[in-house]
């Protein structure tokens, strides 16, 4: 059936790219009809903050205008985005889901987005979010909470829960999300998508706001692994405007995905990442995907990571350090939000005023952590020690490296929880990210993706594959052997399953 002859919302990336190229549809018309879909659904998901419907259309009317002229344009060409609100974009709203940064609009792009455009990408918004990506269910939004599309009284994830909705309500094809601790991944695993941490340095963080500087990751999401492969490709690369960016070849990661083979790859089963304090459909599916990749060929063995059961911890004391410093440029003086100004106030009162409107409490939260650890007489003992033991972390990484290819695990220890029941419980939203976390503290690429529904409530379970630095290859060669033997198995991809809006 031809693409035009079909719903065009739900034609992944890779379908919608070729059609648009063989001219059997106009990037005018996708664009339009994914316009339409958020304009029907997203009343009910609130998955974008702002919707950039006029600039959508003219992007897409000047791709088919080049496409027409005879230009060669890229392999995603005039293919649908939705932007995580944490990346600058000249000229539109950029708030982070933050009160403070209200009305502010960046004078340039971020490099993603550079790539994005570079690539001919239409852009269609940027998505709600967690707080400056503070969150494992975007609640902590100023601007209300994100919807799970498979049941809308659940969290989509966090921190960027908005674009793995998107996604998930058929909204756009692709997007683009950013990952400190998981909110890439566990976004993806509770919304039956994937979703790509690279490797740290791998993807530009220029004119990414910083939340966590030695550990925020700019990467892709999708609904299938080649078209996450596909936007990796797109946007990852050396950016001599960014100090952490890695002077090195990118991975094929497309041809990787397209090669979807794993006989002769040994994949580690990581001991403290399984088990006890899993919910039992999400270990249950889990231990069936590794039969899966058994059955494919692959030697699954078992590696232990020690220094895992501390990763929590660190984390918790690395970031609020970081953000409590990267943070303090939010003043109201420069840009965004500005109480108290009446003339009478000083600036220091103006600055108290400003924060304590503009931030919300997990965000106040995290900064009065982090002062705290940086402070005289504790940053040893604190953040010192945290660093110590994110060493151990990376030590335990090469050494489940000289005995695997890739490290397996679920993503998520549950699947979705109803909104409300861990807002008002730190810890306990904290441990959703319990998985994700050691690849963030050592700066590998890790990717998730779905493997089934948990037969206990119907919702989407994922599962983590990790690869050393600079290997990211490797989790797209797994990601779609294990994807083409599941459709092989349903029939279709698990987020055709996803209820109707």
């Amino acid at each position: 059936m031809a693409v035009m002859e079909d719903d065009l919302v739900r034609q992944d990336a890779a379908t919608l790219a070729s059609a648009i190229a063989r001219g059997e549809v106009s990037s005018e018309e996708v664009t339009r009809a994914h316009l339409d879909r958020i304009a029907e659904v997203d009343g009910e998901v609130h998955a974008f903050l702002h919707v950039l419907n006029d600039e959508a259309m003219e992007s897409a009317r000047a791709i088919d205008a080049r496409r027409a002229a005879g230009e060669r344009l890229g392999p995603l060409a005039g293919v649908p985005l939705a932007l995580k609100d944490v990346l600058t974009m000249t000229g539109v709203p950029t708030t982070c889901g933050s009160r403070i940064l209200e009305g502010w609009r960046p004078p340039y792009d971020s490099t993603v987005v550079e790539r994005l455009r570079a690539a001919d990408v239409v852009i269609l918004g940027k998505t709600n979010m967690d707080e400056f990506a503070m969150g494992s269910s975007t609640e902590h939004s100023a601007y209300g909470p994100t919807r799970n599309p498979w049941d809308l009284e659940r969290i989509p994830g966090g921190s960027g829960g908005g674009s793995a909705a998107a996604l998930a309500a058929f909204e756009a094809p692709l997007a683009i999300g950013t990952d400190t601790g998981g909110s890439i991944r566990q976004p993806a695993s509770v919304t039956g998508t994937v979703g790509v941490k690279p490797t740290y340095g791998g993807v530009s963080r220029y004119g990414l706001v910083a939340l966590a500087s030695s550990l925020d990751q700019p990467g892709p999401c999708a609904r299938t692994v080649l078209d996450t492969a596909l936007l990796h490709a797109a946007i990852a690369g050396h950016d001599p405007r960014d100090s952490t960016s890695i002077q090195a070849p990118v991975p094929d990661v497309v041809a990787a995905a397209r090669q979807a083979d794993v006989r002769g790859m040994r994949v580690g089963l990581v001991r403290e990442l399984s088990g006890e304090g899993y919910q039992t459909g999400v270990s249950q599916r889990f231990d069936e995907a590794v039969k899966i990749l058994t059955d494919l060929g692959a030697e699954v063995v078992e590696v232990s990571c020690p220094n895992f059961e501390y990763a929590l911890a660190a984390y918790y004391l690395i970031l609020p350090s970081e953000a409590s410093s990267n943070l303090a440029r939010f003043d109201g003086m420069r840009y965004g939000l500005r109480e108290g100004d009446d003339g009478a106030r000083s600036v220091e009162e103006v600055m108290a005023l400003t924060r304590e409107a503009g931030f919300g409490p997990e965000v106040k939260r995290r900064i009065m952590i982090g002062t705290y650890a940086l402070s005289s007489g504790y940053y040893d003992a604190y953040y010192g020690s945290a660093q110590k033991v994110r060493t151990l972390i990376t030590r335990d990484f090469e050494a489940a490296f000289t005995q695997a290819d890739v490290l397996i695990s679920p993503t998520a220890p549950t699947t979705a929880f109803k909104i409300g029941d861990k807002v008002d419980d730190p810890l306990a939203m904290y441990l959703n990210d319990i998985a994700t976390i050691p690849v963030n503290l050592a700066g590998n690429a890790a990717m998730s993706l779905p493997v089934g529904l948990a037969p206990e409530d119907g919702l989407p379970v994922g599962l983590q594959v990790m690869a050393p630095p600079m290997a990211d290859d490797r989790l797209y060669r797994v990601g779609s052997a294990l994807e083409a033997a599941l459709v092989d198995r349903w029939g279709h991809l698990l987020i055709e399953e996803a209820p109707q809006l």
